[in-house]
Parts: structure tokens; C-alpha cells; sequence
């Protein structure tokens, strides 16, 4: 079951990976009750939203902790949106479009899926949202016009910035208390994986033979990093 939140009174690229199963069934594209948008309160009205098989609730989880992991992982899928949007734009009717389109839509779910968490838990978007949406349509569009192997390129030094940075993530819950966010635990591992499998997509198709493949995936990583570092903060 996924995160429905409710109003009541191993080793994979060197990175900590959880099994490709991840022990969590999360449907794609499942539905967010129609009610709770009515059901929320307002802003800094008192309510408890919990999580329907963890303890998880607005009143006692690290609030400071919760609404960075949130907002950066919503800004984070986002801009993976819009680089699969640029990327697209450009190859999308080449023999390459259907594995850029596949990745772009397990995207679309994890963005729907921090859309849905940004609400449940009251967290405001990072202010740098029209940024994102330029530079990652940009960045998707720029490294497509270099080919498919700038392409994929691209999406191997996001997503492997992205994994590392979930990895930290679930140390971080698991060091606070992994009973009570075991659940958001599972959909960050759930992501993770699914991140690495770009990954491991992006290598399969030649991104290592892209023009200056070292230098492009080094610059592209320190933007990544500092795209974190920004959504996390403002």
C-alpha cells in the first residue's frame, strides 16, 4: 500500500541499496482519496495526518528533518520532469525516444507521488521552482542536441547523484527512528531503485560514449549537487 495519509484525533554501484523488490507495493499512478484536498485544514489549524501503518504524524515527527526531505525530493523530481521533457523535445521521434519516454513516465510517478506528500504534510515547494523548470528543460534539451549519448549521459550523472542523495536520506530516517518512518522509508527506496535503473539504462546506451563524457557527467553532477543544496534550503 502507499502513503495514504488519513486525518484522525546490499550493495548496487556502491551504493546502500535496498532489494530490487523493496518490499513495498506502491502502485503507479495510485489514487489520492478525492476528499482529503477538502478534508485538510487550513494552514496551522490543529490536526494530526498519520500515515495508516506507521506513527507517523504532524505532531511528532522532525518537522525541520520531514519538510526538507520533502521539498527537496519534490523540486528533485521535478526537474528530472522537465530534463525528460527537453530530452523529448529533441529525440523523441528517434529510435532512443520510447527508453527516454519509459524513464520519463516512472518520473511523472514520483512526482505525483511528492505532490501528494507535499500536501498530507503541509510543506511549501522550494521558491527556485521556475529555475528548475528552465534549466532542467534546458539541460534535458542542451545534452539531447549533443545525442543520444549526451543524452544519456545526462541521465546517468543526475541519477546517480539522485541515488546518493536518497541514500543519505534513508540514513538519516533510519538514524531519527525507522519504525516511525518506515513508510516514507519504503517510498524513498522505492525511487531509489527505480533512479539507479536509469542508471544502469543510460550506461546500456552508450552514455559513456558521449563527447568529453567525464567533464560533461563532473559539470552535471556539481549542478545537481547544488540544485540540492538550494531546494533544501529556500
Amino acid at each position: 500500500m502507499g502513503l495514504l495519509p488519513r486525518k484522525t484525533g546490499e550493495e548496487h554501484h556502491g551504493l546502500l541499496c535496498a532489494p530490487q523488490a523493496s518490499a513495498v507495493q506502491l502502485g503507479k499512478g495510485e489514487p489520492f482519496p478525492r476528499q482529503l484536498s477538502r478534508e485538510l485544514p487550513a494552514y496551522g489549524r490543529a490536526t494530526v495526518v498519520r500515515f495508516h501503518s506507521s506513527g507517523m504524524t504532524l505532531d511528532n515527527i522532525n518537522r525541520a528533518a520531514v519538510d526538507r526531505i520533502i521539498r527537496v525530493d519534490h523540486a528533485g523530481e521535478y526537474g528530472a520532469n522537465r530534463i525528460y521533457a527537453g530530452q523529448m523535445a529533441v529525440l523523441g521521434r528517434s529510435s532512443v525516444g520510447p527508453v527516454i519516454q519509459k524513464m520519463w513516465d516512472q518520473e511523472k510517478d514520483h512526482l505525483k507521488k511528492f505532490n501528494e506528500l507535499m500536501v498530507a504534510f503541509r510543506v511549501r515547494p522550494t521558491v527556485l521552482m521556475p529555475l528548475w523548470n528552465v534549466a532542467g528543460f534546458a539541460l534535458g534539451a542542451g545534452t539531447a542536441l549533443l545525442g543520444k549519448e549526451g543524452a544519456m549521459a545526462c541521465t546517468v550523472a543526475i541519477e546517480e547523484t539522485i541515488a546518493h542523495h536518497y541514500n543519505n536520506q534513508i540514513r538519516t530516517l533510519m538514524e531519527e527512528d525507522p519504525e516511525k518512518y518506515e513508510e516514507l522509508l519504503q517510498v524513498i527506496k522505492k525511487f531509489r531503485d527505480e533512479e539507479l535503473e536509469h542508471h544502469d539504462t543510460g550506461l546500456d546506451h552508450d552514455a559513456e560514449l558521449a563527447p568529453a563524457y567525464a567533464l560533461l557527467k563532473r559539470v552535471i553532477q556539481a549542478g545537481c549537487s547544488a540544485a540540492i543544496y538550494l531546494s533544501e534550503r529556500f
